[in-house]
């Protein structure tokens, strides 16, 4: 079972209706309980949460995170200074463009301006 599979079970529980039928639960003890209700709300958010870093984490690129090696580093300026664009140097270290513009600033090949990132001075 999925976690949004589970979500969905947990909210129609908390929303006191039989997640299999989709029929009101009527005089389902347990669940006319406020705490229980909660729990189950709660529960219900926490599986949310759980799918949308999930979902982030497999979007990331196999780099991302990962140290830069010194070759790595001498590859990305050789390419920036041959006029690889942002993207296209993601796409070939397998790293977030933000990661790419970030190592260009470390190494002076751009300059930050307001959080934007410029070539030259």
């Amino acid at each position: 079972m999925s976690p949004a599979e589970a979500r969905s079970m947990i909210e129609a529980l908390a929303d006191g209706v039989d997640p299999e039928t989709g029929e009101t639960l009527a005089d389902a003890r347990p669940l006319n309980n406020p705490q229980l209700i909660r729990a189950l709300f709660v529960a219900a958010r926490a599986l949310e949460e759980m799918e949308r870093r999930d979902k982030r984490e497999r979007v990331q690129p196999d780099n991302a995170g990962k140290s830069w090696s010194d070759d790595e580093d001498r590859q990305l300026l050789s390419a920036f200074d041959d006029g690889a664009s942002v993207k296209e140097l993601s796409t070939r270290h397998g790293r977030t463009a933000g990661a790419i513009a970030s190592r260009l600033l470390r190494h002076g090949r751009v300059k930050e301006d307001g959080g934007v990132y410029r070539v030259g001075g």
